[in-house]
């Protein structure tokens, strides 16, 4: 699809849940509702928005089609370097199925059922957020030695694999060490998702670099089937699971602009608030500029 097809399709009110399908929920997240087809899975993204691992009781307008269709695009882009969990012929598995509403299609996935792995890959190619403080701190970042002296969103000198463990909803993900994440899930699969996930890091940031923007840092998620093979599963280099910053307003000593939901965090930052739920409410205001920031990674991608 475009740009403009999926812009002009999307809701004009945030779609926060998923009900009335004939398929059985088998688990609902921050942002994705997962229901069981028998022999694939239908992943639907919803406009739910999260901070802090917290969900906010608004939404932003689209933000599942506009996530799903980035993805889409993403894993198009990838496949050269490892295979999607999407079957093949969305459109034919969605008529296949009953599953008219355009709404629903944009913002789903149907997908093969897979075992997903229990950490989270995170890339990081510049240092800011979390990694900077930690940087300020000890000279590292997530147990990683970086060289003296750099800046507040600097380029590091090469990608780092900084993995996470994956926490339950409501929970806080936590780093761990090259070890930890062996132990988690076997030394050799270990291996093969690090030089992947840096891999997947490299060509991001080279399409996106091509698309005007600048891929800080993002988190992959993989699984296998009965076989072992890998795949990358969930959503792909979107600014729900990235850190994109405008090229041209780029510059290190500094917390650059970015297209995601920073701008929400932002907000919420200057209220002072627990970051324990329940989570205030977001403003009109700030729910359209958050929209715009994902519609405008998006155009950024795709053209138009």
């Amino acid at each position: 699809m475009t740009y403009a097809e999926i812009a002009a399709a999307l809701p004009k009110s945030a779609v926060t849940s998923i009900d009335g399908l004939p398929f059985p929920r088998i688990a609902s997240g921050k942002v994705r509702e997962i229901f069981d087809l028998g022999d694939a899975l239908l992943l639907t993204a919803t406009d739910r928005l999260s901070a802090f691992d917290v969900i906010l009781p608004d939404g932003i307008p689209g933000k599942g089609a506009i996530l799903t269709q980035m993805s889409n695009w993403w894993f198009t882009q990838t496949a050269g370097l490892i295979p999607g969990h999407l079957l093949p012929d969305q459109a034919g598995e969605f008529a296949r199925r009953g599953i008219k509403d355009r709404d629903l299609q944009l913002r789903s996935m149907i997908v093969k059922k897979l075992k997903p792995l229990t950490i989270e890959c995170v890339v990081r190619g510049y240092l800011v957020g979390s990694g900077w403080n930690s940087y300020q701190k000890t000279g590292e970042v997530c147990g990683i030695r970086l060289p003296a002296g750099l800046r507040q969103a600097d380029r590091l000198p090469e990608p780092i694999f900084t993995p996470t463990t994956k926490a339950p909803k409501g929970e806080h993900d936590a780093p761990i060490n090259d070890a930890q994440g062996a132990a988690a899930v076997g030394a050799a699969l270990y291996e093969k998702v690090k030089a992947t996930s840096l891999a997947l890091y490299r060509l991001g940031h080279d399409r996106a670099k091509q698309a005007g923007m600048i891929l800080a840092d993002t988190k992959f998620e993989f699984g296998t089937d009965a076989a072992g093979t890998l795949f990358l599963i969930d959503e792909v280099l979107t600014p729900d699971s990235s850190r994109y910053w405008p090229a041209d307003q780029y510059a290190p000593n500094q917390s650059p602009p970015s297209y995601d939901k920073q701008f929400v965090r932002d907000h919420l930052l200057a209220l002072k608030w627990n970051q324990q739920p329940p989570a205030p409410r977001i403003p009109a205001e700030v729910i359209a500029r958050t929209q715009e920031k994902y519609l405008a990674a998006l155009r950024n991608l795709l053209g138009g």
